[in-house]
């Protein structure tokens, strides 16, 4: 009965003011959700894909909705006598339907369109890592890595038949790989779109395939591939070689080399972008008294005046001594930290050296160096 049948907007989940694209889209989503082929057995599903469909073919006819909207299921349901087309368990607009179904599950009542499989096809890409040094790194080099690949088969040349002989296009599916599956449903005869089952989705048959490649029309060969390590290259950074991958298929080019570089941690040097930093440590009189100190860079030796009175942690800048730009915009720099280290195991002459100085600095030197109650060196703690 009509009058025990859900609003029609309300099924699909839409306001009344709903426009055309937006029932579209709601009617998909249901109709998705509640697909007998996705709900075998469920009687609950197939109820609402039915209220749906009805609902759709309604709303998305400009004529039957403004007769629904004046008259509700009557303006549009022959067994309340008001006329209209009805709608009876019909699809109404099966074009528009199709494309939808198509849309949803890749076939629907037209098929849709499929990738021709004979089509060349670029064949797969291959993943290698690299280690460098950090100066390989800056600078750039040249590497070498192993791989294992398919190329086309050198018997064949790739076409997986043996000799004299070619491959057939399968009579089953005329080339195309797939064959249409029509399946009976509560609410009617759907097809869709499946792998032909002969040639098993190739569009082709090999009567006679060749004994090297067993029909597959690649072998896999170990190569070693030279690999130009860029200056300025960072760690993990990938490198593309194109076409030194897995042969591609029916005249496809090959796919790509990934190598991603892995750089190897420096004694000295840390890296932060194109900058280099280092740390070094002086003495406290070179911290005091300043004057020349030769530090190490990624070039080499460079000297660097250090100032009277520099206080451990402070950095020094050295213009253009860090890693060259990636992309050949000039270079970096090294940041250069100085830590002034304390002296261990002073001699006697060192320590009264040390002692006198302290009472230039107006401390009392009598106390310096003196041994506490435990043992230990007087080291209280300042309040």
């Amino acid at each position: 009965m009509a009058e025990q049948k859900r609003d029609f907007y309300e099924v699909l989940g839409v306001s009344k003011g709903a426009s055309d694209a937006e029932i579209k889209k709601a009617y998909r989503k249901v109709a998705k959700e509640n697909h007998p082929d996705l709900n075998p057995d469920n009687h609950q599903a197939e109820v609402r894909f039915k209220e749906a469909n009805e609902a759709y073919e309604v709303l998305s006819d400009a004529d039957k909705k403004s007769r629904y909207d004046q008259f509700g299921h009557a303006g549009v349901d022959p067994n309340f006598g008001a006329g209209g087309g009805g709608y009876g368990g019909g699809f109404g607009d099966f074009n528009d339907l199709g494309d939808i179904f198509g849309s949803i599950f890749g076939g629907g009542f037209g098929g849709g369109q499929r990738q021709n499989p004979n089509a060349p096809t670029k064949g797969g890409n291959i993943r290698q890592t690299v280690m460098v040094d950090f100066t390989e790194a800056a600078f750039g080099c040249e590497k070498e890595v192993m791989i294992d690949r398919t190329e086309p088969c050198s018997t064949c040349g790739g076409n997986g038949c043996a000799a004299g002989s070619s491959p057939e296009t399968c009579s089953n599916c005329h080339g195309s790989g797939t064959v249409q599956v029509r399946r009976q449903t509560p609410m009617g005869v759907f097809a869709s779109s499946a792998q032909c089952p002969k040639c098993g989705g190739k569009g082709k048959i090999i009567s006679q395939p060749c004994s090297a490649c067993r029909g597959q029309g690649v072998e896999r060969k170990r190569r070693t591939v030279q690999v130009s390590v860029p200056a300025g290259i960072d760690h993990g950074q990938t490198i593309s070689i194109r076409g030194q991958g897995n042969a591609g298929s029916n005249g496809g080019p090959a796919g790509d080399l990934l190598v991603t570089v892995t750089i190897r941690a420096h004694a000295k040097f840390r890296r932060e972008g194109n900058s280099v930093l280092h740390d070094v440590d002086i003495s406290f009189a070179r911290a005091v008294l300043g004057g020349e100190l030769e530090v190490d860079t990624i070039d080499g030796k460079v000297t660097l005046t250090l100032p009277e009175g520099t206080d451990t942690g402070t950095t020094f800048r050295l213009r253009g001594k860090g890693i060259p730009d990636l992309r050949g915009k000039g270079r970096g720099d090294q940041y250069v930290t100085v830590n002034i280290a304390t002296p261990q195991h002073l001699n006697k002459e060192q320590k009264e050296a040390l002692h006198a100085f302290a009472k230039t600095m107006g401390e009392d030197g009598a106390d310096l160096g003196k041994k506490t109650l435990f043992g230990g060196k007087n080291n209280k703690k300042k309040k």
